[in-house]
């Protein structure tokens, strides 16, 4: 149950992410500096907060032990949460 929880809450911050959030002007993912991200809180702050940093124009919540598309943009930075719903790394993607 808690599990279903905080995959709720990470879906939901998601979108409130995308929705919130202006487009950058060239949409290409930096990871430079985001690492400073890692061990925080899945929250809609942080989200917003990485999608501003990487200048990217997509933001993919990756749950601990999710299943994802391989395929590869330019445009997205990915953020990998660990089973506690924190940040365990970030990388461009």
């Amino acid at each position: 149950m808690r599990k279903l929880v905080v995959l709720c809450s990470v879906a939901l911050a998601a979108c409130a992410v995308r929705g919130e959030v202006p487009l950058s002007a060239g949409g290409k993912c930096s990871a430079d500096g985001l690492e400073r991200y890692a061990g925080q809180a899945a929250t809609a702050e942080n989200g917003a907060a990485i999608l501003r940093n990487s200048g990217a124009r997509t933001l993919r919540w990756i749950p601990h032990g999710s299943v994802v598309t391989m395929d590869f943009s330019e445009q997205r930075v990915n953020v990998k949460l660990d089973p506690q719903g924190r940040i365990e790394g970030v990388t461009c993607g």
